[in-house]
């Protein structure tokens, strides 16, 4: 994992905001397995759940993002 972060940045990706990290290659080839089979519903259903997370509303026009649908 490489990262462009200097200064404070570093400091609090490493201390706060990074909770962990998964090594998820095994289910990878579970999925890249389940696609070559054609079973795509199996691997779908074997993604890693995506969550939505809050963006305050001030800083949308800022970032150019979408509001949520």
């Amino acid at each position: 994992l490489q990262l462009g972060l200097s200064g404070e940045a570093i400091d609090r990706y490493v201390d706060e905001w990074t909770i962990a990290i998964t090594d998820i290659t095994p289910t990878v080839h579970d999925i890249h397995a389940q696609l070559k089979a054609g079973d795509h519903q199996a691997a779908a259903a074997n993604l890693p759940a995506e969550h939505v997370y809050p963006l305050p509303h001030e800083l949308r026009p800022r970032i150019d993002a979408s509001p949520p649908a």
